[in-house]
């Protein structure tokens, strides 16, 4: 007999929310959680902080310490930096995730559009993660390398076309071209 279905071997203490499956669902659609077990994630949930914030309220200041990533539930988040919008999010975006593995400041400043639910995946989430579920932990942490490998990539593009590259790169773009007189490549 499976007691996973039997009512009478339930575990009434355990409550189970629809809350709780749609974040699983939505962050399971997202690149940081691809190919984690979906029992894993579901396990994280009720350890997650669910936030509301009202239009316009700032949910973090570029230069704060960042402590996880976040993930848009419902709204809209703008995403901005020294006066510039760098990207406006929406219900199933997330972001911050560079907070999941340094203790830096944060490089930009998120604010509600409209009424808007975020649940958080802090950096001790992370962590239980990786305790109980090694795998888990190190699929995520694969993810989360490749997404800021990719987010690093699309940077480095968008300044290439902003940048007029320095005359000594243009004329010698070899690598001794960069590196200081008197410098040996070492293979």
């Amino acid at each position: 007999m499976d007691t996973n279905k039997n009512p009478l071997w339930h575990n009434f203490f355990k409550k189970t929310t629809q809350l709780d499956e749609r974040i699983a669902d939505l962050w399971l659609k997202t690149p940081l959680f691809h190919k984690i077990s979906r029992k894993h994630c579901r396990a994280l949930v009720p350890d997650m902080h669910l936030r509301t914030y009202q239009d316009g309220e700032v949910i973090f200041h570029q230069g704060e310490t960042g402590i996880g990533a976040a993930l848009i539930l419902s709204g809209n988040v703008n995403i901005t930096s020294h006066h510039k919008n760098l990207a406006r999010l929406e219900a199933g975006d997330f972001f911050g995730e560079v907070a999941l593995v340094v203790d830096e400041p944060r490089t930009a400043n998120a604010l509600a559009v409209g009424p808007t639910e975020l649940i958080f995946f802090l950096r001790q989430n992370l962590d239980e993660l990786t305790d109980r579920y090694p795998i888990d932990g190190a699929r995520l942490m694969r993810n989360l390398a490749g997404i800021l490998a990719t987010r690093l990539r699309l940077s480095n593009q968008a300044i290439s076309q902003t940048v007029e590259p320095s005359p000594a790169v243009t004329q010698n773009p070899s690598a001794s071209a960069i590196l200081p007189e008197n410098s040996e490549l070492k293979e």
